[in-house]
């Protein structure tokens, strides 16, 4: 296991989202949640973990395409999650990304007032991927669309660090059982190591999330189950990133969360994209 390709401009590497857009992603979240509705959410995550991509990305030239971003979303539809200029868009770099946000709306955030109190600040916030909730989970039709773009990617890019696909889901698959469709993903390589696919199953329920387990022992059932084999196990650089924040994981952790909140996808997104070795 490698995952230690330099990450630059003339060997950039790839991030893909799954997005679960099936009806019951319009249900609130679990514990934490703030009566917030799972494709709200989620689309609120992914928005903000874009802007943070792109500022990573950000030289005194401008942005570095270390990365090209896709996100599917499957519902109703499958297909291109972005909204605006990158409308049907697979896989777009960073840069074009930064430049094409499909609006900017204004939110609030509590920031420190300096005298021990909060206030709320206006701040800009792009937006490139909004929240639908619609039809089933063609989750394995979702993972076809993903193999196809990710081969097309490696092909491209034999030498790059692996590819990393992340499914967010909150319900099992109406189309048959995914995890074949996930380990043909997985048996994907470049030169540097086999593509990564990690889960996140976002949950009404007001039950603690289980993050980066490493093994089945304690998962609740076996849809959990499902979801922890079709996810790979971290790399030592996504380890490490992890045991930064606090997570006590072992070397046989796997990139999984089940009854996630919004703070642990968040979290998780954060960990799941840090660059190993970005130059």
């Amino acid at each position: 296991m490698s995952y230690q390709a330099e990450i630059s401009r003339a060997n950039p590497s790839c991030f893909l989202f799954l997005i679960d857009q099936s009806g019951s992603m319009a249900d609130t979240f679990g514990g934490g949640g703030a009566n917030k509705r799972k494709a709200d959410g989620v689309a609120d995550a992914i928005n903000r973990l874009l802007q943070n991509l792109i500022i990573k990305c950000a030289k005194s030239e401008g942005i570095r395409d270390y990365y090209h971003i896709g996100v599917i979303g499957y519902g109703a539809t499958i297909g291109s999650g972005f909204t605006g200029h990158l409308t049907g868009q697979d896989l777009s770099p960073i840069s074009l990304i930064a430049n094409s946000p499909s609006k900017i709306e204004e939110r609030t955030k509590k920031v420190d007032d300096g005298a021990g109190g909060l206030v709320d600040q206006t701040i800009k916030f792009p937006i490139w991927f909004d929240p639908i909730a619609n039809g089933g989970t063609p989750m394995c039709q979702a993972l076809d669309q993903a193999k196809s773009i990710i081969q097309n990617w490696i092909n491209e890019h034999p030498s790059c660090f692996p590819p990393i696909v992340i499914n967010i889901t909150d319900g099992e698959a109406t189309d048959g059982d995914p995890t074949e469709k996930a380990e043909e993903i997985k048996r994907l390589s470049s030169v540097d190591g086999n593509v990564l696919v990690f889960n996140i199953h976002v949950s009404s329920q007001n039950a603690s999330p289980i993050e980066f387990p490493d093994k089945e022992d304690g998962l609740p059932d076996q849809f959990a189950k499902l979801l922890f084999r079709m996810s790979s196990i971290l790399p030592t650089h996504i380890q490490n990133a992890a045991k930064q924040e606090g997570y006590r994981i072992s070397e046989a952790a796997r990139g999984f969360v089940f009854n996630a909140d919004m703070v642990s996808v968040i979290r998780f997104l954060d960990i799941g994209t840090r660059p190993s070795n970005l130059r």
